[in-house]
Order: structure tokens, then C-alpha cells, then sequence
């Protein structure tokens, strides 16, 4: 399997064990609870963009270049961190979360050309 798939589904399972412990009430380290997520977000939502470009495509050498990459990161750091906490209590602003983010997706950005390279070339989506 493929490194990205491997992070992909663990990087799931690891979101919804947190929600599981979360709404069991079970204390974890605040690290844990404000910042995993954040930083798992933009693996999870880039590989579904990739697969869906696969499936579109009809071609699974195709990789999702840099600046669509930093500009979804980008919305969803806008979003999450500076619209949501302005019109909704719940929703706090932290630049930690903005920082997990953009990791995230360099790790993803990472992980799509480690796994492509074992195969063929790397083809990257075409405007």
C-alpha cells in the first residue's frame, strides 16, 4: 500500500478516536485535542481532492502541484481560523492551528511524490 494511504486512513482513524474520547469525556493532553486535528485536516481533504482528480481524469499518475495545495490550505486557514470565531462562539482563532495546517499539507505534498516515484513518472494536474 502507499504511503499515502497508509497516513490517509491512519490520519482518520486517529481524527475519529479523538471524537470518539472527546464525547466519552476522556482527559487527553491539550496538544492532543487542539492541535492533531488541525494538523491531520489537510492530508485527509488533499488525498480526497487527489482521488477525486484521479477519478475525473482517468489518470492516477497525475499529483496536485503546490499552489492549488497552499491556496485550499489557505481557504481553509481563513475559514476555520478567521471567519468561524467571529460569527460563531464555538470556534476559537489560533495561529498554532493556522502553522498545523500548512505542515499537514507539506507533509502531504511530500507523501504524494514518495509513493508516485516507485511506479512512473509524475504528471501534475494541467489548467
Amino acid at each position: 500500500m502507499k504511503p499515502v494511504y497508509i497516513f490517509f486512513f491512519s490520519a482518520v482513524f486517529t481524527f475519529l478516536s479523538i471524537g470518539i474520547l472527546n464525547l466519552a469525556n476522556v482527559d487527553m493532553p491539550t496538544w492532543i485535542t487542539s492541535y492533531v486535528n488541525d494538523f491531520l485536516c489537510m492530508p485527509v481533504v488533499l488525498t480526497i481532492c487527489l482521488k477525486t482528480v484521479h477519478f475525473i481524469k482517468k489518470d492516477n499518475a497525475i499529483l496536485l502541484p503546490i499552489l492549488p495545495i497552499i491556496t485550499l490550505t489557505s481557504f481553509y486557514a481563513i475559514y476555520f481560523e478567521w471567519y468561524l470565531p467571529q460569527v460563531e462562539n464555538r470556534y476559537t482563532s489560533d495561529w498554532i492551528d493556522v502553522l498545523m495546517y500548512f505542515c499537514g499539507a507539506l507533509l502531504f505534498y511530500s507523501f504524494q511524490f514518495i509513493s508516485s516515484k516507485k511506479k512512473r513518472p509524475n504528471r501534475t494536474l494541467q489548467y
